[in-house]
């Protein structure tokens, strides 16, 4: 018996977050060992106006730990669902550990989420932490990329819930044959 399509798409989407999961450290450490690229990436990404030049080298090292902090939220979200997919690409669709695992993936994307405004508040805190009084930043932001994932999280749990229920499903079949 072949593989399904949804079965071959589980099994890419457990090999990419199986890639990931692999090469994030690596980056991680590079940035690390590069952290004036890794600032360059910072003042692209965050679009702050901070005075750039005032940056330590302290203060970019210290908001490197907290993004490593903030993406290990996410990589631990990425650990549960690949095991979810690994067992879909195996055929196992409706079991006790999937529905666990797909819960603690909404957990973790939810509160990444949470977590996305609070990283960018202390980033502006942190890196405008040497400015002159009155001009420090507090940069807060809440938007429709969050709420679009904490959405997702919610379908998420509650579909988790559905591979339980599937799960004794299919087994109540299996007793009547």
């Amino acid at each position: 018996m072949g593989f399904s399509m949804t079965q071959q798409f589980s099994r890419l989407i457990a090999l990419g977050c199986m890639a990931i999961l692999i090469m994030a450290p690596m980056i991680a450490l590079y940035f690390l060992i590069n952290i004036d690229q890794f600032a360059d990436i910072a003042r692209s990404n965050l679009g702050l106006p901070i005075q750039w030049q005032t940056v330590s080298d302290m203060q970019w090292y210290s908001l490197w730990l907290l993004t490593v902090f903030y993406a290990v939220t996410g990589l631990a979200g990425l650990y549960f669902l690949r095991r979810a997919f690994s067992n879909f690409a195996k055929g196992q669709l409706f079991n006790h550990s999937n529905s666990h695992d797909l819960r603690l993936f909404s957990i973790l994307l939810f509160a990444q989420a949470l977590a996305e405004p609070l990283y960018f508040s202390i980033s502006s805190i942190l890196l405008s932490i040497n400015h002159p009084a009155g001009q420090k930043i507090l940069s807060v932001s809440f938007g429709s990329n969050e709420v679009k994932v904490i959405a997702l999280a919610m379908i998420l749990w509650v579909m988790s819930d559905l591979l339980v229920r599937g799960g004794k499903l299919e087994s109540e079949n299996k007793q009547f044959i």
